[in-house]
């Protein structure tokens, strides 16, 4: 059967939460970048209504000391994320109740066409899949391909 892609970005999505920022931030997290992002990330146990992923964008007034340029930075990196996000959501197991929060920085001065980002989070996407523990469903298929 085929499984429709969700190419929705829903508000419970957003990382609000302090404590689990805090958690993310504080250490145990792991992170990477591909210049001009950086990704930091963690797993977290989720109950069932809940979003598997859940992202934070951050753009930093030091960067860019005009709210209008940080906006259309922050819009263009949530935009490029919605459009990738089945590279995380079709990796992790829906049924093992681990989730994972993802926090977006921005590391550069100036902007960037829409499209560089949209391959810069797409990479840093790609990447992250390949460090998260395989789901138990994918361990028996490649059993039985032996």
């Amino acid at each position: 059967m085929e499984q429709k892609l969700d190419f929705s970005f829903h508000k419970s999505e957003r990382l609000c939460s302090k404590r689990i920022i805090d958690a993310l931030f504080a250490g145990g997290s792991k992170s990477m970048s591909a210049f001009p992002l950086r990704v930091v990330f963690m797993p977290v146990p989720v109950e069932a209504p809940a979003p598997l992923v859940s992202i934070l964008v951050s753009v930093s007034k030091r960067r860019f000391k005009r709210a209008v340029k940080r906006n259309r930075v922050k819009r263009q990196i949530r935009e490029a994320y919605r459009k990738q996000k089945h590279i995380l959501t079709s990796v992790l197991p829906t049924s093992s109740g681990q989730g994972l929060v993802v926090a977006f920085l921005w590391l550069s001065d100036r902007l960037y066409a829409s499209a560089e980002v949209d391959d810069c989070v797409r990479r840093l996407l790609v990447r992250i899949s390949e460090q998260l523990p395989a789901s138990p469903d994918e361990h028996t298929d490649d059993a039985s391909a032996l």
